[in-house]
């Protein structure tokens, strides 16, 4: 039992105790509750005379209340949700403070010099600089000529298999700064119909066919052990396959039914929406019409339809005018991966392009978008080929046929569909061949489509079919579509984010030439297009990488450095932050990234990683467990 005359809530008392209210018969303050900040309990605190402690309560409050009157009017909203607590006197105990750095809180507010405490996984106070001098604190960070920000979202990562499987320490995303990654493209290991499990189906892929699959799959990602956060929207390709398997045709009946009640379950589970990738089977089966009826069973839960559109070149304005279709018609946000304009003859598309998402959002759509910063893509050598010759899963069986490989000729010189042909776009000499396993094919690796065809000395579209079937998969390559010119205009739009389209390995782990993204993305915006460049300023970029993502998945505790928000740090020197991975040599870490928290945890310190695994599942709002 401790002992003390009338305080105010909040207090602490011996640089330990944080007393709480507690209040006795008749409204009198009699005694409170402290919370002990050393081991995290609670004691009692008796009140030698109660009715002062009364008095200064009312007062406490009254002053609160007037001081605080006129900010909760300019807040609005956007403060009501997010976490309402009490910052820590600048006596209180802290686990780590983070001091004398320039803070850019991620808001898109000009920078200022501060300190930020974390206590436990919170951020409990961020303060003008030097003001935590003498507060106590277990470790102290000195952030002397560094930047300090909230920790980046990558709205479009692709570590699944890293996250679930592999060594879960994401070193290649948290040396950009990355603390969160969203996946989802296109594909979700869940949820899995039950129906279409093989009869040696493992048990994990039992638990993703269950009735809370997707929640079980997030679940197992945390489980096994990882560095960052993960969220994930549900792949449209996964849905599609729920309900009609790699037919092609509209989904009806039964069939729409299942996927429809597919998606809720998601939502419930915790996808932060639904997300497509039009140019990819099975996705790009999907009609318009079928896309907007999913994204209304996702609306209830303040789900986004987020999409790699079926166009990013000769229809891409009318792939963004499906995208407002959807968004308008099923009433959902709506979101465009890795926005461009690709192929040279549809370079001078990008002003309309971006007229166009302005003119909607004008007359109330919600529509934005993300990008990378780069020139070049990487998908599968795969499309380059019609996708109505993978339906079915027939794709392997197609490329043995003579009679398939000529039709696929013939729908390539004169198509009479609508789809993506990326070697057209980028032609063979930007086809870059990063990935192969096959022995007799890693002479070549590292080479493009044009040389390749010469070395086999056949047509480009023969040999491209020949390394698909040998390899018996996608075949990983990079392809050089867009303008230089065209990336900066992009990323200066206010309705723009930053993500990678990548996974996050260690460098020593990979033996493909990875899209230099993958190491390289969020310094290459801060050194290049910040810092060299002046493209954009310091504080829009930050802005562009953590509360502009955050916002758009509902995350309200992350994002911004601000008391009550998880502790997701970044400190990096702003004069030496940069990419090092390139096209030719890509497996190289960037540079400037010194520290980096997760949850309160640090995971880089000094630019190496600590081996703390203190990520979490994150879920959307319509979250229902």
């Amino acid at each position: 039992m401790l002992f003390t005359d009338a305080v105010a809530p909040g207090t602490v008392l011996s640089l330990r105790y944080r007393v709480e209210r507690e209040v006795g018969a008749g409204g009198m303050v009699r005694a409170w509750l402290a919370e002990d900040l050393k081991h995290q309990r609670r004691v009692a605190v008796k009140i030698r005379r109660p009715e002062l402690a009364a008095r200064r309560w009312r007062d406490s409050f009254t002053n609160s209340f007037m001081r605080r009157f006129s900010f909760i009017l300019l807040a609005g909203l956007a403060t009501c949700s997010r976490p309402r607590t009490v910052p820590l006197p600048v006596d209180a105990a802290y686990d780590v403070i983070i001091e004398n750095g320039r803070v850019v809180d991620g808001t898109g507010a000009p920078w200022f010099y501060g300190d930020v405490g974390i206590r436990g996984d919170r951020i409990t106070a961020v303060l003008p600089r030097g003001v935590l001098k003498n507060a106590h604190a277990a470790r102290r960070v000195d952030a002397t000529n560094m930047v300090v920000a909230p920790g980046f979202i990558d709205i479009q990562d692709q570590s699944g298999g890293q996250l679930l499987a592999g060594d879960g320490r994401q070193l290649g995303k948290l040396t950009q700064g990355v603390t969160t990654g969203i996946l989802g493209e296109g594909s979700t290991p869940a949820p899995l119909n039950p129906a279409d499990l093989p009869a040696d189906a493992s048990a994990l892929q039992k638990r993703f066919a269950e009735p809370h699959a997707f929640d079980a799959w997030l679940s197992a990602m945390e489980a096994h052990g990882i560095s960052q956060n993960v969220g994930s929207f549900v792949g449209a390709g996964t849905i599609r396959q729920y309900g009609m398997q790699q037919r092609m045709g509209a989904a009806a009946g039964a069939a729409l039914d299942s996927m429809r009640a597919a998606v809720r379950r998601s939502m419930q589970d915790g996808a932060f929406g639904m997300a497509s990738a039009l140019i990819y089977p099975p996705n790009t089966f999907a009609t318009t019409a079928e896309l907007i009826e999913e994204s209304k069973a996702m609306a209830p839960y303040g789900g986004v339809y987020i999409t790699h559109m079926r166009s990013e070149a000769d229809r891409l304005l009318e792939a963004v005018d499906e995208v407002i279709q959807i968004g308008a018609k099923a009433g959902v946000a709506t979101e465009i991966y890795h926005l461009k304009a690709a192929g040279t003859r549809n370079w001078p598309k990008e002003r309309a392009l971006i007229a166009k998402i302005d003119s909607a959002r004008a007359a109330g759509i919600d529509i934005q978008a993300n990008m990378y910063p780069y020139t070049a893509g990487a998908t599968g050598l795969t499309s380059c080929l019609p996708p109505s010759f993978s339906a079915e899963g027939k794709l392997f069986d197609n490329l043995k046929s003579g009679s398939a490989r000529a039709a696929i000729h013939e729908e390539v010189a004169h198509p009479t569909s609508e789809w993506e042909d990326m070697c057209t776009l980028a032609t063979p000499a930007g086809v870059l061949i990063t990935s192969l396993r096959a022995p007799e094919n890693q002479q070549y690796i590292g080479k493009r489509l044009s040389e390749i065809s010469e070395m086999k000395h056949e047509n480009y579209l023969d040999a491209a079919m020949d390394l698909i079937s040998s390899e018996r998969s996608r075949v990983e390559t990079t392809y050089f579509l867009m303008n230089e010119d065209n990336v900066k205009l992009l990323m200066q739009q206010p309705w723009m984010k930053f993500g990678t389209d990548a996974g996050g390995p260690d460098p020593d782990s990979v033996r493909a030439l990875v899209h230099p993204r993958t190491f390289g993305n969020y310094p290459r915006v801060l050194g290049k297009y910040v810092r060299e460049e002046h493209v954009l300023t310091l504080e829009d970029a930050i802005r562009k990488m953590t509360s502009a993502v955050a916002t758009r998945l509902s995350l309200h505790d992350r994002g911004v450095l601000a008391p009550g928000m998880f502790a997701d740090v970044v400190v990096f020197d702003p004069a030496t932050i940069a990419d090092r991975a390139t096209y030719e040599q890509p497996k190289q870490l960037s540079v400037g990234v010194r520290q980096v928290f997760v949850n309160g945890v640090q995971v880089i310190r000094d630019g190496v990683h600590t081996g703390a695994k203190p990520g979490r599942a994150l879920r959307g709002p319509g979250y229902r467990r």
